[in-house]
């Protein structure tokens, strides 16, 4: 016997034809594609997505169950909007990440309030089942240009509690000389040191504010993406055959295909904390910058912590970074 799909959610507007219901399969992988190609212009974001990012996502799920923690909206029948909610137990606090996604055309309306309170209360929900000892908090990331789900978030109590800038460089500049610190190699990556390299890159952005999101499953995830080419990586390795630093640089190709770009990403910069003060992060970045311009790139970006207390703004800028955007990540306590 079939069950019913449907719910109620309580603060939901009473729009005509407006419904709700849980996941119920890879069949609606598409129907989130929809949802997120058509918030991308309005909300002034560029990012490519298809069903198959969505599937290889889904196949590496942390801590988060689609048929529990997901609110699907449906406008007579068609998918407008949806949902996720999941945990993260980090080093002194355990988070609650969620985001709500709705098409422009039915914001304004009180639907994506009602789908904030659902995760709110779905959250809550899942706290009850991981009783651990520590604040508990709501959190959402976003980006300064959407404009509605910034304020929505401001308007229930969420506050703006860190900041990362997006930064871009020209690779028609210069690119510094920048020597390797003394019995410092560069070499590439083979497939056998692929999670030695991943594992060392983690230890150093766990020091890194609620680091300790960063695990094992995402670059599990990571390997089945499209943008995965560890050809494209600088990774220097001291005298003993440790990785002294690491530079995992990426290009996304269906991204720049979208937009027009020659745009390659300079993420997951790190150095072991020997070899601090060296020079040796200078160094792995201007390799970054010339293997990205063999590719064919003619722009660089990054994204760093505002407040990171390493100076790798001041770095940045230095290597002919600057500022283009920035993303905040808003939290509000669960026991307001």
């Amino acid at each position: 016997m079939e069950t019913d799909p449907y719910m109620t959610v309580p603060d939901a507007p009473p729009v005509p034809g407006l419904a709700f219901r849980h996941f119920t399969g890879k069949e609606d992988y598409k129907a989130m594609v929809n949802v997120l190609n058509g918030s991308k212009h309005e909300d002034r974001l560029e990012f490519s997505i298809s069903v198959e990012d969505i599937a290889n996502g889904f196949n590496h799920l942390y801590n988060f169950d689609p048929y529990t923690d997901m609110l699907f909206v449906e406008m007579d029948g068609d998918v407008i909007g949806y949902t996720e909610v999941w945990r993260e137990d980090l080093e002194d606090v355990c988070v609650y990440p969620h985001a709500a996604y709705l098409l422009p055309e039915w914001r304004g309306k009180g639907i994506r309030r009602a789908m904030v309170h659902y995760n709110e209360q779905r959250g809550r929900e899942i706290r009850l089942t991981h009783l651990i000892e520590k604040p508990h908090f709501f959190q959402a990331w976003t980006q300064e240009t959407e404009t509605h789900w910034v304020s929505l978030l401001e308007s229930e109590n969420y506050a703006p509690v860190r900041f990362s800038v997006r930064m871009a460089r020209s690779l028609s500049e210069p690119i510094p000389d920048a020597p390797l610190p003394e019995g410092i190699e560069v070499c590439p990556a083979r497939p056998d040191q692929y999670w030695a390299i991943w594992r060392a890159t983690c230890q150093s952005l766990r020091e890194l504010w609620q680091g300790s999101r960063f695990r094992d499953e995402m670059f599990e995830e990571w390997m089945g993406d499209s943008t995965f080419n560890p050809a494209l990586w600088v990774v220097a390795w001291d005298a003993e055959n440790k990785v002294a630093g690491a530079i995992l640089n990426f290009i996304d190709e269906a991204e720049n295909k979208e937009y027009h770009h020659r745009r390659g990403h300079v993420e997951f910069v790190t150095v072991a904390q020997p070899y601090r003060g060296k020079g040796l992060a200078k160094a792995l970045i201007a390799r970054s910058l010339s293997r990205l311009k063999e590719e064919g790139m003619i722009e660089a970006v990054l994204g760093v912590d505002a407040d990171n207390p390493s100076g790798a703004l001041r770095l940045y800028e230095r290597m002919g970074f600057s500022p283009v955007r920035r993303r905040a990540t808003y939290q509000k306590s669960m026991d307001e």
